[in-house]
Formats: structure tokens, C-alpha cells, sequence
């Protein structure tokens, strides 16, 4: 049986929402990669997180499909969770600091996956969003105030592995910040928010808050 933690990362304000992530604190208990991408089928968040080393933060982190490089709400999670000041991503460091409740990361925009950003006229008309059909990586967004820098979106993995929407999603956050060139607070999915910002050397910086789920029933999962 493999053990896992679920966490609730970029809660809103409140302290509901957060797109789930799945963390198994012990990464040598499934070392392989082939089990780590079934695991990650198995459990169904759109990112699992494996810890390989609390320590120096080294992670590795799958979609129920693929194994991804780089990606934020499983970075701010993990993060969170392990009380460290840095995590190790196949993509490179990231740097991590906590503020006034907030996890924060900083990452280059050139590790996040690929991701199409769709400007939308209104927040009603990204609230008015159908899911799309599979094929395209979308990241649907408007302004709710420029001035302001407040933006309403929704994500669309478009993978067809049963993530039709995606609840919280930091890459996509740090590619539009990066686009944008400024600080944003993102309203995304339900309720989930987003604060971000550039950084100095082309960084950018993505945050939020994180709770843990509701705790999973013991034993965890079947490895078989």
C-alpha cells in the first residue's frame, strides 16, 4: 500500500476551493517511473507529486499521463507541506518563501509546459465557458479590473485523461503574468486564487494558500 496526502492548493480567500493535489512523502516506496505514472492514474488529481528527498526538495511530478518538468500548484503544495526554502524540479530550482499565510515559488515562464492563452471581452463570457473537446491546452481569461490587475480565469487541459477543467493552475498563471509583465490576482475556477508577480533575473513569482484535504482513509493505495 503506498500513502499519500492531499492537499488543497491557491485556496480562495476563505479558505474553500484550491485545485487537490496528491503527495506521497515517500518516494522510494514507488521508484520507478512506470509506477509513478500508474499511481498518478490511479488516483486521478490532475498532479501527484513523489518526494524523493525532503531535505533538499527534490521532487518529481505526474499528470494521470505524463511526467511533467515543472509545474505550479504541485511546487507551492509541496512546498508547503515540507516547510523547505527551495524544491529540486527536473527543470531546474525553485525558490520558495512564505508570507502573511501565502506559499510563494519562483520559476522561469520557459519551464512551464506549453499552454494556449485565450483572451476572453468579460469575466462572464469565461464564466459562460463550455469544456472544449480534447487536443489543445487552453487558458482561458479576461480582466475583471485592469486598473486593478484582478483577472478571471479557467483552465482547460484538454488531455482526455478525465481532467476536463483544472481548478488551480500556477504555470499557466506564470506564463500570463509573464505575457502581461505585471502583478495579478487570478480568480480561477470555483473560487481558487492566484497572486502573482515578476521577479528580478526574469523570474516569476506565483502563490497562494494551501490546506490539507479531508484526511483519506488508512492504508492508502494499492500498489499492485
Amino acid at each position: 500500500m503506498t500513502d499519500y496526502e492531499v492537499l488543497r492548493v491557491f485556496c480562495g480567500p476563505d479558505g474553500r476551493y484550491g485545485n487537490e493535489l496528491g503527495v506521497v512523502r515517500d518516494g522510494s516506496a514507488v521508484p520507478e517511473r512506470a509506477e509513478r505514472q500508474a499511481l498518478a492514474r490511479e488516483l486521478g488529481f490532475s498532479e501527484t507529486v513523489f518526494v524523493d528527498d525532503p531535505e533538499r526538495g527534490e521532487i518529481d511530478i505526474y499528470t494521470p499521463t505524463l511526467r511533467l518538468p515543472f509545474a505550479g500548484h504541485p511546487c507551492v503544495g509541496t512546498a508547503w507541506l515540507l516547510g523547505v526554502d527551495r524544491l529540486v524540479t527536473p527543470a531546474g530550482v525553485v525558490a520558495v518563501r512564505r508570507d502573511g499565510g501565502l506559499t510563494r515559488i519562483e520559476a522561469r515562464p520557459e519551464w512551464a509546459p506549453g499552454r494556449t492563452l485565450r483572451q476572453y471581452g468579460s469575466a462572464a463570457e469565461v464564466d459562460g465557458l463550455r469544456v472544449p473537446p480534447p487536443g489543445e491546452w487552453i487558458y482561458a481569461w479576461a480582466w475583471q479590473d485592469e486598473a486593478a490587475g484582478t483577472v478571471r480565469a479557467r483552465a482547460f487541459p484538454g488531455r482526455g485523461d478525465g481532467i476536463d477543467e483544472d481548478e488551480a493552475t500556477g504555470a499557466a498563471a506564470l506564463l500570463l503574468t509573464a505575457r502581461l509583465g505585471r502583478a495579478l490576482t487570478i480568480t480561477q475556477g470555483r473560487g481558487s486564487q492566484l497572486l502573482t508577480g515578476p521577479r528580478p533575473g526574469g523570474l516569476i513569482e506565483v502563490g497562494g494558500r494551501v490546506m490539507r484535504a479531508e484526511p483519506q482513509p488508512a492504508g492508502g493505495v494499492g500498489s499492485a
